[in-house]
């Protein structure tokens, strides 16, 4: 019968009234406001902006103003070896927060984002790109076009019969 008591008691208590960090209410909506202000909002599935905090070589940290910083294996940046601390990256939130209270955030699927991006501007605008021939197939070329790999088939390379697709390998 005491616990019932002891507990109705908590719930009724004013945390207020006691102030044990020594500020009055007004002192602390004023830096309850000011923290607000230094936290961006962040939305789930979108691509943003972040800066490198640390990295090892498993592991890059990046900050992209939120209550905690998001981490990205080092293989997803394999592409650009100069990378360091301070340098600005493009990530995309995937959640807010896993099970372990983390932000997840991906800079592979950023970029794919970015690439689709610039090839749907291109066919807005009818633009003639340039790819990179990375490999033949049976039947055309794999290219690498903004970072986005694309089948181009052999009788699309040029008006007339092609017999050899390996003399475009390794060309643009």
């Amino acid at each position: 019968m005491a616990d019932n008591t002891q507990t109705q008691g908590l719930a009724d208590f004013d945390w207020d009234a006691l102030a044990l960090d020594g500020y009055s209410k007004a002192e602390r909506a004023e830096l309850s406001d000011r923290y607000e202000g230094t936290l961006n909002s962040v939305a789930e599935k979108e691509v943003v902006e972040g800066t490198i905090v640390s990295m090892n070589k498993k592991e890059v940290v990046i900050n992209i103003g939120s209550k905690s910083e998001g981490v990205i294996a080092t293989n997803e940046f394999r592409y650009n070896p100069d990378l360091k601390v301070g340098d600005p990256v493009e990530v995309y939130v995937e959640t807010q927060e896993d099970k372990y209270g983390q932000l997840v955030i991906s800079h592979k699927v950023a970029r794919t984002h970015s690439a689709w991006r610039k090839v749907n501007e291109v066919l807005k605008t009818g633009e003639v790109i340039t790819g990179f021939v990375k490999c033949r197939t049976k039947g055309g070329l794999i290219v690498d076009a903004f970072g986005l790999e694309a089948f181009l088939p052999g009788s699309q390379i040029d008006v007339k019969p092609i017999r050899d697709y390996d003399m475009y390998v390794g060309k643009n």
